[in-house]
C-alpha cells in the first residue's frame, strides 16, 4: 500500500522536466563515483574450491588478497545472505564472529583484522571482503571454542566444516590458493621476474671494463680449432657464441632485456657490450662467477662438443635440463 510519503514522492517526480531530471541522475552519478574512486580496485578475481566450498575472493591493486564477507560465511558452511541484523558489524565484529561463543577466547590481533575492506570490482561495483589470512584463523577459533566446550549443539556444524578447511588449507598456504583461482599467479611471476631484473640490470650504461679474459676466448678458438688471430680482430661470430654459453645461462629474461637496452644499429652490430648494463653489485659479480666457473669445464675439454655437453649438464639453459652424461 502506497504511503503519503511515497505518493508525494511521485507527484514530485512527475512535476520535473526531462532536464531536471538529467541534472539529479547526473549528480547522483557523480556522487557513487566520489565514493568508489578513492576505493581500491580488484585487478583478479575468481573463486577458489575447497572440498564442496566455493569462495568468491578476489586480489587488489597492491596484491592484497581478499574473500568477500559473504564468501566467509559460505566458507564456514552459514548462509551466504544472513537474515536480519546478522548481516550488520555487530560490537565491531563481522556477522561470522558476532556469537557470544567466542567472545572469551578474541584476541586484539584478530580483532583488528575482521574490519573490512571496501573494493571496487571489475565491473565497477562495490564490494566488502576481508585478509584471505582471516579465514584459518577464524577455523582456529572454531576449533578451540570446540576444545573449551564453549559451542551450543546448534554451532557444532561450524567446528567440523573449520576443521575441514584446516586441513585442506595446511596442504597449499590460503594466499596461493586465491592467486591460482584469480589467475594473479601469473601476473605475481611476472612481478617477480620485475623485481631480479631490476635488480641484476641497470638502465644507465656502466663505464666499459674489460669482463671477458682473453683465456675465455683462447678456449674458444682451441675448442673451435681456428687459430689464434695475431691481431685483435676477432671473429664476430664470437657474439653468438657468447650469447650461447654465456648470456642464456644467466637468469631467465636477462638477455632479451639486455638486447632491449643494447639494440643493434642499422649494420646489426651493438654500440655497447651486453655487460655494460649489468648491475655493478648483482650482475655483474654474477658475471664473473659463471666465466670462472666454465673455463675449468673449457680446458678439460678436447672438442666443442665435448665442452657443450659438460655446459648443458652443470649450467642448463632455463627451461631445459642438463643430459645424463653416460661414459
Amino acid at each position: 500500500m502506497a504511503t503519503h510519503q511515497s505518493k508525494g514522492g511521485r507527484a514530485r517526480a512527475e512535476k520535473l522536466t526531462e532536464e531536471q531530471r538529467r541534472e539529479i541522475a547526473s549528480s547522483a552519478a557523480k556522487a557513487r563515483w566520489a565514493e568508489t574512486a578513492s576505493l581500491p580496485k580488484a585487478t583478479h578475481t575468481g573463486t577458489l574450491k575447497i572440498g564442496d566450498t566455493e569462495i568468491p575472493c578476489a586480489v587488489l591493486s597492491d596484491g592484497t588478497r581478499l574473500l568477500t564477507q559473504a564468501g566467509f560465511l559460505q566458507a564456514l558452511g552459514r548462509s551466504s545472505k544472513p537474515k536480519g541484523r546478522s548481516q550488520q558489524v555487530t560490537d565491531g565484529l563481522p556477522p561470522f564472529l558476532a556469537t557470544k561463543s567466542l567472545k572469551t577466547l578474541l584476541t586484539d590481533d584478530i580483532i583488528e583484522t575482521t574490519v573490512p575492506i571496501a573494493f571496487v570490482t571489475p565491473t565497477g561495483g562495490k564490494a566488502l571482503g576481508h585478509k584471505a589470512e582471516l579465514l584459518p584463523k577464524v577455523c582456529d577459533l572454531f576449533l578451540e571454542a570446540r576444545t573449551e566446550g564453549l559451542l551450543t549443539a546448534q554451532q557444532q556444524p561450524l567446528a567440523v566444516q573449520s576443521e575441514i578447511l584446516v586441513r585442506s588449507l595446511a596442504k597449499v598456504g590460503i594466499v596461493a590458493l586465491v592467486d591460482e583461482a584469480t589467475g594473479f599467479q601469473s601476473e605475481r611471476d611476472r612481478d617477480e621476474l620485475h623485481r631480479l631484473l631490476s635488480a641484476y640490470l641497470t638502465e644507465e650504461r656502466l663505464a666499459w671494463a674489460k669482463r671477458f679474459p682473453d683465456e675465455f676466448y683462447r678456449q674458444i678458438y682451441r675448442l673451435k680449432g681456428w687459430k689464434w688471430p695475431v691481431g685483435r680482430n676477432k671473429t664476430p661470430y664470437l657474439g653468438h657464441i657468447t650469447n650461447d654459453i654465456v648470456y642464456e645461462r644467466l637468469p631467465e629474461g636477462v638477455l632479451p632485456k639486455l638486447q632491449k637496452l643494447n639494440p643493434t644499429d642499422e649494420s646489426k652490430r651493438r654500440k655497447y657490450k651486453h655487460h655494460q648494463f649489468l648491475s655493478a653489485d648483482v650482475g655483474q659479480p654474477d658475471l664473473r662467477d659463471h666465466i670462472l666457473q666454465i673455463l675449468p669445464l673449457m680446458k678439460i675439454s678436447k672438442t666443442w662438443e665435448s665442452f657443450k655437453r659438460h655446459l648443458d649438464e652443470a649450467f642448463p639453459k632455463s627451461g631445459t635440463q642438463g643430459n645424463l652424461a653416460i661414459d
